[in-house]
């Protein structure tokens, strides 16, 4: 099974959420909805989307503040869809680190566009080189644009989660990942006991793709500082 671009929608009135919802999932993405600026920020960090699509008048503080929680951990792509359409807005916006702003109503094309381009320089900033970049090592797969990981041919499912930690040592390949990093780039400064959630999930991680998860042969523990993914197999020559 494919693993599916998440993207969580900011938005307070009930009909714009459900029509953006709708649109996108329509297109075969996966979302997640929230009401309020604090759920916006929780769900961040624990669900760890690919895209925000952010109201800035949210009841209980400003979607600028959303932005600036986000941006104090995450360089996820935030799209701003707000009615409000002074200039000085999107500015702040954009300044704060908004990917993009886009002035309600908007067409389900020009959100689709808004999307494709987001979710694009998202996987750029985190060193995806193009949308057909493929990681091998050894039986493992991992091709990054259809987000699907496979080993010895065999395709695996992974949360989204796991996918997220998997994806990042792949593109860290032969390098260790201190489990600082991983989590700030999984989580963020949210979750509390994150150490114990993080080994919790690699555990889940070998499981899926080890043949023998106690002596592992992609993804290797240095103890006491993180994880390391074995280095990627050289194209062959020719």
């Amino acid at each position: 099974m494919t693993t599916k671009e998440t993207i969580l929608i900011v938005e307070d009135e009930e009909n714009i959420s459900d029509f953006i919802a709708t649109s996108l999932r329509a297109q075969g993405y996966r979302t997640v909805c929230a009401r309020t600026a604090a759920e916006g920020i929780t769900l961040a960090s624990s669900l760890c989307p690919e895209l925000i699509l952010l109201d800035l008048g949210l009841p209980d503080q400003d979607g600028l503040e959303v932005i600036r929680s986000v941006r104090s951990w995450s360089l996820l792509p935030i799209v701003v869809i707000s009615a409000r359409s002074q200039e000085k807005d999107k500015v702040e916006a954009l300044d704060l680190g908004a990917d993009d702003y886009v002035t309600k109503p908007v067409g389900v094309s020009e959100l689709s566009a808004r999307v494709r381009t987001a979710l694009r320089h998202g996987m750029l900033a985190a060193g995806v080189r193009s949308a057909s970049e493929v990681f091998r090592t050894g039986g493992l797969t991992l091709d990054f644009g259809r987000r699907q990981v496979k080993t010895d041919g065999n395709e695996v499912h992974l949360t989204q989660v796991e996918y997220k930690i998997v994806a990042f040592l792949a593109r860290n390949a032969g390098r260790v990942m201190t489990y600082d990093a991983i989590i700030s780039h999984v989580w963020g400064p949210y979750m509390d006991d994150n150490n114990r959630i993080l080994r919790v999930n690699m555990a889940n991680i070998r499981r899926k793709l080890e043949k023998n998860p106690a002596e592992p042969a992609y993804i290797f523990t240095e103890i006491g500082v993180g994880y390391r993914m074995a280095e990627e197999d050289s194209p062959p020559e020719g």
